[in-house]
């Protein structure tokens, strides 16, 4: 049901992955005399894996009928996640350079609160799919 908490979880997760990396900035540019904000929208392909990441996620709270499934989607949006952290940290290797100057925003860190929150809700998932069990066992 939409009323549970791993819902609730995946839901943040959501406007974690759909919303958050529109408002913060990924990274700074600084050049002599100019600084250069860069958002999701400056890369397609941070664009579409922050995409696929919200959406695999909202598919994920509305398959809440079928627990093993919404807890496989919930595996997979992590991995994507992981990827996505990946891009990050090599960019932030790889930013640093002669003539420019930049700082790390807060943009790059939110697949990992979207991969704690995920954690969260497969925990809950486990702990519905458990009770569920010993419920059986009784009848």
């Amino acid at each position: 049901m939409l009323q549970r908490i791993q819902s609730l979880y995946m839901a943040l997760s959501a406007i974690v992955t759909g919303a958050l990396p529109f408002v913060f900035e990924l990274w700074t540019l600084k050049t002599d005399n100019q600084s250069t904000a860069v958002f999701i929208t400056s890369s397609a392909l941070y664009l579409m894996l922050f995409g696929l990441v919200t959406i695999l996620t909202i598919i994920s709270i509305f398959s809440f009928k079928k627990r093993q499934n919404q807890f496989v989607l919930n595996r997979l949006n992590m991995i994507l996640n992981f990827i996505l952290l990946g891009f990050f940290v090599y960019r932030s290797l790889n930013l640093s350079g002669g003539t420019l100057v930049s700082e790390k925003g807060i943009g790059m860190f939110l697949p990992a609160i979207s991969i704690v929150l995920l954690v969260l809700a497969n925990k809950a998932i486990k702990k519905d799919e458990d009770l569920v069990k010993s419920v059986d066992r009784l009848r």
